[in-house]
C-alpha cells in the first residue's frame, strides 16, 4: 500500500455498495495573525541524549506558516532545527534571542 494513501480511522467494512471512505477532518486550519498567536518558549533536554533545545510550542496554522516562521528563527539564531507538528525545535539555548526577536515581531510570546 501507498505511504500517501490515507486510512479511514474507524471504518472496519462497509456492506453499502454506495459507502464513501470520505473523510470529515480535512480542512486546512488557518493561520491566526501574529498579535492572536500565543507561544510557549522553553528549554528541553528529554530523549535528546542530554541536548539542548529551545522548543516553542502554540502555533496555530498551517505547515508552510510554520515551516517559514521556523526558517526565520533558525536564520536569526544561526542554528539548525526543525518545525513539524506544530512545534519549532531550535538547536541550543537561544530562548532569550528567540523572545525578543518574536515579541518585536508582534507575537504574544512567554
Amino acid at each position: 500500500m501507498s505511504k500517501n494513501k490515507k486510512i479511514p480511522v474507524g471504518v472496519v467494512y462497509s456492506t453499502n455498495p454506495d459507502f464513501d471512505f470520505s473523510f470529515e477532518n480535512d480542512e486546512v486550519a488557518e493561520t491566526l495573525p501574529p498579535e492572536k498567536q500565543k507561544l510557549k518558549i522553553q528549554l528541553d533536554k528529554k530523549a535528546r541524549a542530554g541536548k539542548q533545545v529551545t522548543l516553542i510550542t502554540g502555533f496555530v496554522g498551517n505547515d508552510d506558516d510554520l515551516e517559514s516562521l521556523g526558517k526565520k528563527l533558525k536564520n536569526l539564531c544561526g542554528c539548525g532545527g526543525s518545525a513539524k507538528d506544530g512545534e519549532i525545535l531550535i538547536q541550543g539555548d537561544v530562548r532569550d534571542k528567540v523572545l525578543t526577536w518574536l515579541v518585536a515581531q508582534g507575537y504574544k510570546a512567554k
